[in-house]
């Protein structure tokens, strides 16, 4: 059926109407099926299975009917009230299901075919699913999700909504196509995981699996095959992290408004919209042109970050005043990212023009185009596509500071600290936003700003863009000017104790594009004789309980380089949750441009009964979002969490990249290598991330070939099998940098993965090398 049979509006031309009232008279049909089984047979309107369309036929001589337009037969039955099929009593809970998916025992997707089997479909939905059982319109597939533990859930799919303003949009289809075509979109619009199964990843490896094998399952029963998917998350339950890591895309969503809503109501809740192309050219079979420019196309997280291709997205193009430059950027990232533990000279193994060229793009002068925001252009735009496909944004802003004392003959470099002696520590301060989705995972960097901080007179006065607290300013500046680009992605500015200044605070007010997470450094005096800020959410009562798992972190001494570390014991945690709304005064030192009154919200996290010897985990977090329920407040605790993500990435920069070893002969020059790395660094976290959250991807996704050949010899070798999904082939690289893969060990970390890939990259080389000149 190449296109949908447009029955109604078919039936209701004047000379239409004529033909089904001939057919009336001379043929007289006893029902009104005959008579369908007679005008699907007249105007061809015939399924893909070459069967009459009857049921769509008899709705619309219905609608016709009752428009006055065609007088049917008498009902033969008079319809009474729907009872679903449905079993005798409740479906039987699953027994022992693991919580690793690998010890899952016997998954298989069921197609419902007979009536047993949609009894059992049919009870799960009612007693189990929010949405109850529905019903499903149009062509329907039903899935049981069966195991050897019993049955863990069910999906049902059906037909696409029939107008759907964000998808028809983005498609770029008119009306006459969109009724054309629209059977070749087919609805996911119910998938249950029981209450009861708590099993890792299951979720995703059973969407992925349904994808495989949906076209082929839809055709064998409607004789054609659907290209394209469309689902919607209700955001107040569900994330959709899974939908969006396995390359499902956000487009927009919902009015409110269900299928049968004529009359405008927008009784239902907005919901996310997603969808997910079943072939690759379906834009061409649709007939509505190519895909979106690349400038404004989303990108999942993972789009286009295999080995092969990875630096020339991130880097191609850059605007450095020379094409062969930008080309160089390319090579030079992509040879570091394979090591980047080491220095350029050794990545390059003898390569004299891939040094000489890393060499000169690296050495131009203070005053060229070469500069960290050029460098990291592409990348920005890429990260704003990647953003563009999440409903939540993260903006993550820290700051951390590089120490390079022991370059000596390193030029411009400023004061970072001081020890007891008095010496002075020299480096560059860097201040980053980096980007990360709702949960958790990094989408890129956004920004960058490297300073050399020279000693200034405490007693003199320092202006407003001097102040450290500016540099906070400008981030929250630079991500409200890239929301107004992003409308259907909610931007979150979220910084650390060092953040907490009224002016940032007062600076909202005039970005309101962008909402603000700061966690609270003072107990400040309150206006008004509220009391102090602290003190007072203290005495409000508890609005709910929250269980934390709080990670070990061992004892650090401190090194010339470091702050000593008290160390912490891992444990789950148990904090008790308040919030209150509050006015907080303008400072006298602070800007007094600014409004002398901001009201925000403080929530507290509060650990009442830490183990004996350990400090109580105790948080004061500002926001600008709304806080009226506890859910609400600990989402804000939630992405509050998340804000240890950028300083993940700051030990990846400094122990696997290792920044503060580069030896440059000025800031300037330092300062393009270090930007280069960033970005080497997110992919190095975002491969670890990607491999935990969304094991279920394929490989190919951040692994080249020679490099999965690696992978699955050295798992052979093992006894193991080759990976087959991102998340064994993470573990392998893992397994390489020495992680032990114990069934008790914690997923692996971004230090392992980065140790394991520099060997990885080195085999696959090797591979390489014995390919072309024999064995």
């Amino acid at each position: 059926m190449e296109a949908q049979s447009q029955i109604k509006r078919t039936l209701s031309q004047p000379q239409a109407l004529a033909r089904v009232r001939a057919l009336q008279a001379t043929v007289a049909p006893a029902h009104r099926t005959a008579l369908a089984d007679r005008v699907c047979v007249e105007f061809g309107f015939i399924d893909g299975r070459g069967r009459g369309q009857r049921a769509g036929c008899l709705k619309a001589l219905r609608a016709l009917e009752r428009e006055g337009a065609l007088t049917l037969p008498a009902p033969c039955t008079a319809p009474g009230p729907r009872q679903a099929r449905r079993l005798e009593a409740p479906v039987a809970p699953p027994q022992a299901v693991p919580a690793k998916l690998a010890e899952l025992v016997g998954l298989e997707l069921v197609v419902v075919e007979n009536a047993a089997q949609r009894a059992l479909w049919n009870e799960l939905m009612v007693r189990e699913h929010p949405r109850g059982l529905g019903p499903l319109v149009g062509c329907q597939l039903r899935y049981l999700i069966g195991s050897a533990h019993g049955w863990l859930g069910a999906i049902g799919l059906g037909a696409a909504a029939l107008q759907l303003a964000p998808r028809d949009h983005w498609i770029g289809w008119d009306g006459t196509q969109r009724g054309e075509q629209l059977h070749r979109i087919v609805g996911l619009t119910r998938f249950l995981l029981r209450p009861g199964v708590h099993c890792r990843y299951l979720a995703s490896h059973v969407l992925g699996r349904l994808l495989r094998r949906l076209g082929g399952d839809f055709e064998a029963r409607y004789g054609y095959r659907p290209w394209l998917v469309e689902t919607f998350v209700e955001t107040a339950r569900h994330t959709g992290v899974s939908l969006r890591a396995a390359n499902w895309q956000y487009i927009g969503d919902t009015a409110g408004r269900g299928r049968q809503d004529r009359a405008h109501a927008g009784a239902e809740s907005a919901k996310a919209i997603y969808v997910y192309g079943l072939e690759a050219d379906w834009r061409q079979r649709l007939g509505v042109g190519p895909a979106p420019s690349a400038g404004e196309a989303a990108l999942a997280p993972g789009d286009g970050l295999d080995d092969a291709h990875w630096a020339e997205q991130e880097f191609g193009g850059a605007p450095l005043g020379d094409q062969r430059r930008s080309q160089r950027l390319v090579v030079s990232a992509r040879l570091q990212s394979e090591q980047p533990m080491r220095g350029f000279t050794g990545v390059a193994e003898a390569d004299w023009p891939a040094v000489k060229g890393y060499y000169r793009l690296i050495d131009q002068p203070a005053d060229s185009e070469v500069t960290p925001d050029h460098i990291l252009a592409p990348h920005r735009e890429r990260t704003r596509q990647r953003m563009a496909a999440q409903t939540t944004v993260l903006c993550i802003a820290d700051g951390t500071d590089v120490n390079f004392t022991t370059h000596a003959q390193t030029a411009g470099l400023g004061v970072i600290g001081r020890n007891q002696t008095g010496a002075q520590s020299r480096g560059l301060h860097l201040h980053s936003t980096l980007a990360v989705s709702g949960e958790g995972l990094p989408l890129g960097v956004l920004r960058a700003r490297f300073e050399a901080p020279r000693p200034r007179d405490r007693q003199a006065a320092v202006a407003a863009e001097d102040k450290k607290s500016f540099r906070w300013i400008e981030s929250l500046r630079d991500c409200a000017a890239l929301a107004k680009t992003l409308p259907d992605t909610r931007v979150i500015h979220v910084a650390d104790r060092e953040a907490d200044c009224y002016d940032l605070l007062a600076e909202q007010l005039r970005t309101p594009e962008v909402d603000l997470i700061v966690r609270a450094k003072s107990n400040r005096r309150l206006p008004d004789a509220q009391g102090r800020l602290f003190d007072g959410v203290r005495e409000t009562k508890p609005r709910t309980t929250l269980a934390v798992e709080i990670t070990r972190r061992s004892p650090r001494a401190k090194t010339s380089k470091r702050p000593a570390c008290a160390g912490r014991t891992q444990r789950s945690a148990t904090l008790t949750l308040r919030y209150r709304q509050v006015k907080l005064a303008r400072h006298r030192h602070n800007n007094p441009h600014v409004p002398a009154t901001l009201a925000v919200t403080i929530v507290h996290a509060v650990e009442d009964a830490p183990p004996p010897g350990e400090a109580p985990v105790e948080w004061f977090v500002l926001t600008t979002l709304a806080v009226d329920t506890p859910a609400q407040a600990e989402q804000v605790l939630h992405y509050y969490s998340l804000r240890w993500r950028i300083e993940d990435w700051h030990r990846v920069l400094k122990s696997g990249c290792r920044i503060d070893e580069l030896g440059h002969h000025s800031t300037e020059r330092l300062e393009r290598a270090i930007a280069m790395r960033l970005v080497i660094a997110w992919r190095v976290m975002l491969m670890t991330l990607l491999g935990r959250e969304v094991p279920d991807l394929p490989p190919e996704l951040l692994f080249s070939d020679p490099e999965l050949r690696v992978l699955g010899d050295v798992a052979r070798s093992k006894g193991r099998r080759p990976p087959s999904k991102l998340g064994e082939a993470v573990i392998g690289t893992a397994i390489l940098g020495g992680y032990l893969n114990r069934n008790h060990d914690p997923p692996p970390g971004h230090q392992l993965m980065w140790q394991g890939y520099t060997i990885l990259a080195a085999m696959a080389k090797a591979y390489l090398l014995r390919d072309e000149f024999g064995q």
